[in-house]
Formats: C-alpha cells, sequence, structure tokens
C-alpha cells in the first residue's frame, strides 16, 4: 500500500516538473500570452516586439528566432496549449548562456 502511494506521488511530481518545463517556467525565462493568436511569422514577430517594448524592454530581433533583449540574448519558442478546450499561443523566449 506505502509504495502505491509513494508511486503516485513521484508520478505525480513527475507530470507536474515536466509541465513546468515545457511551458517555459524556468528562472531567467520571458513568458508571454497575447492576446491574439499570430499565424504569420513577421506579424508574430513585430507583436512580441511591441508588448516587451510596451513594457519599458529595449527589443531587438536578431533573426532566426533570436530577439536581444536588455541586451541579454533569447531564443524565440513557441508553444500551443489547449487551455479549458480553447487553444492558447503561448510565447517562451529562452535566455541563451
Amino acid at each position: 500500500m506505502f509504495f502505491h502511494f509513494l508511486l503516485v506521488i513521484i508520478m505525480f511530481t513527475g507530470a507536474f516538473c515536466l509541465f513546468n518545463w515545457l511551458m517555459g517556467y524556468k528562472k531567467g525565462n520571458i513568458i508571454i500570452d497575447l492576446d491574439d493568436r499570430y499565424i504569420q511569422y513577421s506579424e508574430y514577430v513585430s507583436a512580441i516586439q511591441r508588448k516587451l517594448e510596451s513594457e519599458g524592454r529595449d527589443v531587438t530581433y536578431l533573426g532566426d528566432r533570436r530577439f536581444s533583449i536588455d541586451g541579454k540574448n533569447y531564443m524565440f519558442i513557441e508553444r500551443n496549449v489547449s487551455m479549458g478546450g480553447v487553444p492558447m499561443q503561448r510565447t517562451i523566449l529562452k535566455l541563451e548562456k
């Protein structure tokens, strides 16, 4: 009985960690959930730039899914997630080391 309980706890913890990793929750990452959905890549990049600039950040698109934000380089990752049956487009800007 104890073994089953322990196994469930380990599986739950593993699933939680995997979810957080996939959703970009990591120190140094910037996560943006935009109101609109973007299909055209150029429009999507412009929306990311506008959002970050509205937050007072210094943003430059370097090309090839890379941004320079406040002097640090970030890689742009897009995730599509179903939230309550409605697809949500999540933007993850991963800090490059």
